[in-house]
């Protein structure tokens, strides 16, 4: 266990617009994700599983959900005076709520005098990847610098879709440059074919970070934001490093899941995601007993699978089965399915995602769907197979056609 006194602190004040309607009554940090997880699951698993233990979670938009689950879920050891807790914009420096990221930290600036750290880790909540957070720790303090960035390579050709992180040629763990979506950018020296983006995720010298938040919360240009003003600011001091996430060894990784990472910030990508669960070998392993991803488990009995007549076997392949699940003569195939889905006779779900307690009736397709909780879908239901139908019972369907139903909705037949 390290020395060194850490405070972590997750940024989960996100809107989540783009994740609509699945944000339309939760924070994004608190959407469910495969089969039993909250997104802010793998962040402060984390951040548990690299030995830090003092984690406070700063919340702003419609956050019952996810203080709940918080509250119910992540329990630590007061004894050793850890804890996770659950902290609210309180208006600590006049009549505005939080402005951006970096302003989240400047009015919770209390949350740091109080605990006193030598390094503050700073992380999103809505993200997927596995990280020891213990070895950037370690690479920050070798580098001298106040502030660290954890990246990711990506294919150059995508850059003008991130933060793309510019190093010293004569130095490539210092920053030269932190360019928002360049159209135009050089390859890294040992990868060319690559860049360094930015992940979200920030190691801070306590002090520094500080200064550097009570500065930009002065600054009335400033769009008060971690990556787009306070990192930027460390560039321009000379004091920034960069950590190469394909140099973290997380315990129990695979080749092929080892430096997996994914923004699920739109709903593709929150469905790709998903299907990146449940190959043979999959992208990314939630299997990976060396480094658990906690939660909190409903009381929920097995999955039962139900019914071997002619033409009514209930059966899943390829698929994610939660606790609580009952397929009762009915097709699922390659699908993820949460706590208490029920899916009824002669139906089919294929590639889709169906939350807690959705319950499918008899003769029903479903293809390529995001079904979130509760929802009850009527016997000959169709989702899925036609776009422009979904879309005219008011249905959200994306860009690579995924329909998307939010909680609460009714269909009817």
């Amino acid at each position: 266990m390290s020395s060194h006194k850490v405070l972590a602190i997750v940024l989960a004040g996100g809107e989540g617009k783009r994740l609509m309607p699945l944000t339309l009554d939760r924070a994004k940090p608190a959407v469910p994700f495969g089969g039993i997880y909250r997104l802010i699951d793998f962040a402060l698993s984390n951040i548990v599983n690299s030995g830090y233990l003092r984690v406070v979670v700063l919340t702003q938009y419609k956050s019952h959900s996810l203080d709940k689950h918080i509250a119910q879920t992540w329990r630590m050891s007061s004894l050793l005076g850890n804890y996770v807790a659950p902290v609210p914009a309180q208006q600590r420096m006049g009549k505005h709520w939080f402005r951006g990221s970096a302003d989240a930290i400047a009015q919770s600036l209390n949350l740091i005098s109080d605990e006193k750290p030598d390094y503050v880790v700073v992380v999103g909540a809505d993200n997927i990847y596995r990280m020891d957070f213990s070895q950037m720790l370690d690479a920050h303090i070798e580098s001298g610098k106040s502030c660290t960035v954890a990246a990711i390579r990506q294919p150059i050709e995508m850059s003008d879709q991130f933060g793309v992180i510019e190093t010293e040629p004569s130095d490539p763990t210092t920053i030269k440059a932190f360019v928002e979506k360049p159209k135009e950018t050089e390859g890294l020296a040992d990868d060319p074919g690559s860049v360094l983006a930015s992940m979200g995720n920030y190691i801070f010298t306590a002090d520094a970070l500080v200064e550097a938040v009570t500065r930009d919360a002065q600054d009335d240009s400033s769009k008060h934001d971690m990556g787009g003003d306070i990192v930027p600011s460390f560039v321009e001091q000379d004091d920034a490093a960069v950590y190469d996430f394909i140099r973290n060894d997380v315990p129990g990784s695979t080749d092929r899941d080892r430096d997996y990472w994914r923004d699920v910030g739109t709903l593709d990508a929150f469905y790709d995601a998903h299907m990146d669960l449940i190959s043979i070998h999959p992208v990314f392993n939630l299997y990976n007993d060396q480094w658990p991803t906690f939660t909190g488990h409903r009381n929920a009995p097995p999955a039962k699978f139900v019914h071997a007549g002619p033409g009514r076997v209930g059966s899943a392949v390829d698929s994610v089965i939660s606790p609580g699940v009952v397929v009762s003569g009915a097709s699922v195939s390659s699908s993820v399915l949460s706590p208490g889905v029920r899916v009824n006779s002669w139906s089919t779900v294929s590639d889709s995602v169906l939350m807690d307690d959705v319950i499918v009736g008899r003769h029903c397709q479903i293809h390529r769907a995001i079904i979130d909780k509760g929802v009850v879908v009527p016997p000959r239901t169709q989702i899925g197979l036609d776009a422009e139908k979904d879309l005219a019972r008011g249905w959200v369907v994306t860009e690579s056609g995924i329909t998307v139903l939010g909680k609460g909705t009714v269909i009817t037949p």
